[in-house]
């Protein structure tokens, strides 16, 4: 470890993260051993949730275009929309930064991504590690991870399952791009598009030149955050059923997490219109919609479950400002009779089903995820 440069990052980065200190942050110096956080806001019923993750392969295209900020940003915000979809509210933040050899700069301009994050959706960024691992990682190589902890009530918890049912409405937030999700395969259709060795059509018309420039820029484009959207809803008296992040997996991985084994999702394809990097990017990949939407979130980076008067609640509040729109639905599926595992507790309440939830996070059959959500219409039209 270069200490001369580690001791540089710290100064470089202090102010950043002070400025996302809130009066529960006890620890106020940014080089302590430990990050200290008041609990005295947790009173009965009070359920810590946390999550951690990276932003995986898209640090490399960041790095080709010199773009560091945003990836703060993306590791902030993705780690935020793992814990509001069980509705819980940011709390403090820890990152992990490791490159060959420190370089101060850069970790500064990440730490600002980050900072700038947090203070939005009022959390602490309280503390973190820079590591240089030479021999561990190659030149020029970086990754981050971040790990986030929020609060939640008991029993307020989400999803909660017992309560969804067919005929609840699925309400899609759009996303700001592929956010951290595909990037293996973003970058290979990249450098192909780049060397000129496809042509892709987008449902617009067929593209012979491609800008790469502004692919790149929107595959760059920072992870959204949920939170005004989520705060929308309270605002104007909803309470969502369920909320599934769109991340890794789709649609077909990730909306099955929230419902219960008897109950399907029911996508109507074109009700959104899908942003023209995904337009590009599948044409490229020449892929069919079983596979673009378990890749990429396709342009829906949030679903909602709700219920069908809470539709007219929303319209009637302009969910057009978050950009909002109706998906599809909920379905009971045939053969829900053979499915084991379908919520049939008695307790109303959303946490009664929460050793349920971790049981199957992370743990389902992909068969009976992908029984679970159906795509109908088509999005590939010549507007």
């Amino acid at each position: 470890m270069d200490i001369d440069a580690a001791n540089h990052a710290v100064k470089l980065i202090s102010q950043s993260v002070v400025s996302t200190h809130t009066s529960d942050v006890i620890s106020k110096a940014a080089n302590g051993f430990g990050g200290m956080y008041s609990a005295s806001m947790l009173g009965d019923g009070a359920v810590l949730v946390a999550s951690t993750d990276g932003v995986g392969t898209k640090v490399e295209l960041a790095a080709r275009y010199d773009r560091w900020r945003e990836i703060g940003m993306d590791l902030v915000n993705h780690c935020i929309g793992d814990i509001i979809v069980h509705g819980a509210r940011p709390l403090f933040f820890l990152d992990y930064i490791a490159m060959p050899k420190l370089q101060p700069t850069k970790v500064a301009e990440i730490v600002d991504g980050m900072a700038e994050a947090c203070r939005a959706a009022r959390c602490a960024l309280l503390g973190g590690e820079m590591a240089e691992m030479p021999g561990v990682y190659v030149e020029g190589a970086l990754d981050v991870v971040g790990t986030i902890v929020g609060v939640a009530k008991r029993d307020e918890l989400l999803p909660c399952m017992q309560k969804v049912k067919a005929g609840d409405v699925l309400i899609g937030v759009p996303s700001s791009g592929p956010h951290t999700n595909g990037y293996t395969l973003i970058r290979k259709l990249l450098d192909d598009a780049h060397t000129g060795s496809g042509t892709a059509h987008t449902g617009k018309g067929t593209i012979d030149t491609i800008d790469t420039s502004k692919l790149v820029e929107a595959a760059l484009a920072p992870h959204r955050s949920y939170i005004p959207f989520v705060n929308f809803l309270s605002e104007v008296g909803v309470q969502p059923k369920a909320l599934a992040h769109i991340t890794g997996g789709g649609f077909f991985d990730n909306i099955p997490r929230v419902l219960p084994d008897d109950l399907g999702a029911q996508i109507r394809l074109g009700s959104w219109e899908v942003p023209e990097l995904f337009r590009v990017l599948v044409s490229l990949a020449d892929m069919d919609d079983s596979e673009a939407f378990r890749v990429w979130n396709m342009g829906i980076g949030l679903v909602a479950v709700v219920s069908e008067t809470d539709v007219e609640a929303l319209t009637a509040h302009e969910c057009t400002a978050h950009e909002c729109n109706v998906i599809g639905s909920i379905v009971k599926l045939a053969d829900s009779a053979e499915l084991t595992g379908a919520a049939d507790s008695a307790d109303s309440t959303c946490a009664a089903n929460i050793t349920d939830i971790a049981e199957r996070t992370g743990a389902a059959d992909s068969a009976m995820q992908v029984q679970q959500v159906n795509l109908i219409g088509s999005w590939k039209d010549d507007r």
